[in-house]
């Protein structure tokens, strides 16, 4: 499979490395993006953290909340340049389509498309904006959340935004964890929703590691379980450090505020 210069500049941006190393992966990954970022963390190469599932390079992300704070939306529109995104016009579009999301609340980003927006659908009034604008246009994320309390959190340059759901009440909490989320980037609540797939992914590499950096195979499983330990400590919300403060996780510092108060989802989008 041919390697193109885009290909090679998608897997730098998602992986931080230098170009020739992100091209070898990729030639040896026969253009296989999941396959590279493993052969690369399996050489012992430091991998940036991908933040969401998004990698396209410009658009526009918001989150919104409804006015009792009970669900939550977030979503991000694609466009091709930063030109685009940061036009105004483009920008209420993108409010727009937010509002109509919190006021028809469809459950996937399908849903979002095939909603009515002035007699017609969501997906025709975005090809209308793509032929005005000259740019392909695309919601690539969307999410929605339903609680007692439903927190929105936008980083200023709306590239990130995160929505948290609590049992319970509690702005504050919420406002903390959702900067948390945008923050941090966990992939999961806690270890128990890491899938038994990305747990053994992480032992493979990490046994791989080990293994290449001469150490014996009876301890190369025991490396691997300690590096699996601290890419779940890491990567779940309720492990990782609080932002606020290192010396308490994110379990230690909801525990404190309220026994009763817990966490039960996020959905975070994140521009490449």
């Amino acid at each position: 499979m041919a390697i193109t210069a885009a290909d090679v500049n998608k897997l730098r941006k998602q992986t931080g490395l230098g170009l020739m190393d992100c091209k070898k992966a990729l030639v040896e990954a026969d253009g296989d993006f999941e396959k590279a970022i493993d052969l690369l963390r399996k050489k012992g190469q430091k991998i940036a953290a991908k933040r969401g599932d998004n990698d396209a390079s410009e658009g526009y992300v918001i989150a919104k909340t409804t006015e009792d704070g009970k669900t939550g939306i977030n979503l991000v529109l694609n466009c091709e340049t930063d030109f685009v995104a940061k036009n105004q016009q483009f920008v209420d579009f993108v409010e727009g389509l937010a509002d109509l999301a919190l006021s028809k609340l469809p459950a996937t980003k399908e849903e979002l498309y095939n909603a009515d927006w002035n007699g017609r659908t969501v997906s025709d009034v975005i090809e209308e904006q793509m032929g005005k604008i000259g740019e392909k246009l695309e919601v690539s994320d969307y999410g929605l959340l339903s609680a007692e309390k439903v927190v929105a959190y936008n980083h200023p340059g709306n590239r990130t935004a995160a929505i948290v759901a609590l049992t319970k009440d509690n702005a504050e909490v919420g406002r903390d964890l959702a900067m948390q989320v945008a923050a941090m980037s966990p992939i999961a609540l806690d270890e128990s929703e890491v899938s038994e797939e990305v747990k053994a992914k992480e032992i493979e590499i990490g046994t791989e590691l080990a293994l290449a950096e001469g150490k014996p195979a009876e301890m190369a499983g025991k490396i691997a379980q300690g590096k699996l330990g601290k890419f779940l400590k890491e990567r779940t919300l309720m492990n990782q450090e609080f932002i606020k403060t290192s010396k308490k996780s994110v379990k230690q510092y909801l525990n404190e505020v309220d026994n009763d108060l817990h966490v039960t989802g996020f959905k975070l989008i994140t521009l490449s």
